[in-house]
């Protein structure tokens, strides 16, 4: 498992990079967050490929310890997080990437494509849904009253544009596009990557 521990420092430094990056606005629907953390499948599959789907495993739960760990020094930090944001952030993080490790080792025999594609699609999705509603839907409010999230309820168009939603969905849907762009975009690099790493006894892809 030689591509272990780069994994894992790559999934480390995601995680910290976009903890750190999602504390910073890009436009009315998006944080720099967005731009760096969708990268974290690419990572997963990258390893899923290279060395199965126990070293995946082994590789999302270092992301999620860190990420836990960020979330413990960012709760220090007056006005930088919040219950909800850390707990969704958590869950979001290891149901998406187990379901992209799940969907990837099905598809593992398919064309070299189809498989890093359709686990990060399905893996990305369920990411956004499950932060985007555990933080900032109305009617987990319980989880912490005493934090205002009624800003993000606000009614108003869907991206602008669109039907009348509230404003979290709209924030929703906007990672999820860009996790769906860069699940596009990141197959070049994953087809580059494990034509480089791969052994010469490896799968044909």
């Amino acid at each position: 498992m030689k591509t272990l521990l780069p994994g894992i420092t790559a999934m480390a430094i995601l995680v910290v990079a976009s903890n750190i990056l999602v504390n910073h606005p890009l436009g009315a629907y998006l944080t720099w967050g967005a731009l760096t953390y969708p990268f974290t499948f690419l990572v997963n599959d990258v390893i899923n490929r290279l060395e199965g789907k126990r070293a995946a495993r082994i590789v999302v739960l270092a992301g999620f310890v860190v990420g836990l760990a960020c979330s413990v020094v960012a709760a220090q930090i007056p006005g930088l997080t919040t219950l909800r944001i850390a707990l969704g952030s958590l869950t979001a993080f290891a149901l998406g990437q187990l379901l992209d490790i799940t969907i990837f080792d099905r598809l593992r025999r398919a064309a070299w494509w189809r498989a890093p594609l359709v686990a990060t699609i399905f893996g990305s999705t369920l990411d956004s849904v499950v932060f985007f509603t555990i933080a900032f839907a109305g009617f987990l409010t319980f989880l912490e009253p005493g934090n205002d999230v009624s800003w993000a309820g606000e009614i108003g168009p869907l991206l602008g544009w669109g039907p009348l939603v509230p404003y979290w969905v709209s924030l929703g849907l906007a990672d999820w596009a860009v996790k769906f762009a860069i699940a596009l975009f990141g197959l070049l690099p994953f087809r580059l990557i494990i034509a480089k790493l791969a052994r010469p006894s490896a799968e044909s892809f």
